[in-house]
């Protein structure tokens, strides 16, 4: 329980750190950014296998790379319907999304050492 209070903490200051990073990404506060990642760790965990399953050919032909525009439109959509969240546009989105990923796999590698 304590280690997944800790990987939403540092989910949650990945956020900061990209909305840091690029001007197209905003977070307002610590507080939103703690909803945004709650908010995309469950669209993760719910909405993305039935996504994946149902862009299964597009995803085969364009050898995985559609995941990239998935999880871009995941994270697009996350900061539609937050008020502390938000990115200007889908290619931010992209970005953010990319970025997002990165600081999140380093600050959790953090925990496994």
């Amino acid at each position: 329980m304590m280690t997944l209070l800790l990987v939403w903490i540092l989910n949650a200051v990945a956020l900061l750190i990209v909305a840091y990073i690029l001007p197209g990404i905003t977070v307002a506060s610590f507080g939103s950014a703690l909803i945004a990642a709650l908010v995309l760790g469950l669209l993760n965990t719910l909405v993305m296998p039935v996504l994946i399953l149902l862009t299964l050919p597009i995803t085969v032909v364009t050898l995985g790379l559609f995941l990239i525009v998935l999880n871009a439109l995941v994270f697009w959509f996350a900061g539609s319907i937050l008020k502390g969240f938000h990115a200007d546009g889908f290619w931010w989105a992209v970005l953010g999304a990319i970025v997002y990923s990165i600081v999140s796999g380093l600050l959790s590698g953090l925990l496994a050492a």
